[in-house]
């Protein structure tokens, strides 16, 4: 399966694909990485639509099967600016019928730790997402492409477990509490409620099977 990251951006939007059937730590892991760039003098509009329409040609020069993206987290800086061009890279995905889950920054680097043992809590600075995403493909990158990258083989984890190529076996702890975590509550007010939270059950809210019509899409074969 090749499984596309994106790390979205006005200036250095990073991308990579990766491909899930090349060994870890061969150089075929990574098929292509690249940046879409705009300078900050374009007209505000015309820089997102310029983002928007070199995804799109990705999708023309590349056969890819799955997205994973990034997705802005509020009250950081310009989340605004990151939110429209979530958007708009959103109305590119779905133009493709390609299935894609967002995954925010935190989640990507919590993964990503878990490739070079880095301590619980860690920051995950970039040299630490370069040197993630190194250790899993040997491809030397840009810290854009590194963080593209590392979304895309987080969402190419969870498209295999979606699709039952994976158990909850097969999963890492922090996947395991991403992807399919179910907690039931023993005292308080909440006693025996049980709250499913794992990606696998955000179905149209965190992921999105755009590959199908809406009357064709399931809600998850995990549940």
């Amino acid at each position: 399966m090749l499984c596309l990251g994106l790390d979205p951006s006005l200036t250095n939007y990073g991308w990579a694909i990766h491909d899930t059937e090349a060994p870890v730590g061969t150089l075929t892991r990574c098929v292509a990485r690249g940046r879409f760039q705009t300078p900050s003098k374009m007209e505000f509009i015309d820089r997102f639509v310029h983002q928007r329409d070199a995804l799109s040609a990705l999708f023309e020069k590349h056969k890819i099967d799955k997205v994973g993206i990034e997705f802005p987290v509020f009250d950081e800086f310009r989340s605004e600016t990151m939110y429209g061009l979530f958007l708009f890279s959103c109305e590119a995905l779905k133009k493709a019928k390609v299935d894609v889950v967002f995954w925010t920054p935190l989640q990507a680097k919590a993964h990503a730790r878990e490739t070079i043992v880095r301590p619980q809590g860690w920051p995950m600075d970039k040299p630490d997402m370069v040197e993630a995403a190194t250790a899993d493909c040997a491809a030397r990158m840009n810290h854009n492409e590194a963080d593209a990258y590392l979304v895309g083989r987080l969402a190419a984890r969870f498209w295999l477990y979606y699709d039952n190529h994976l158990d909850d076996a097969d999963l890492t702890k922090t996947e395991r509490q991403y992807f399919s975590k179910v907690h039931t509550f023993v005292r308080g007010k909440r006693a025996g409620k049980t709250v499913r939270s794992g990606m696998i059950f955000r179905e149209n809210d965190r992921f999105f099977p755009w590959s199908t019509s809406q009357e064709e899409s399931t809600n998850g074969s995990k549940e």
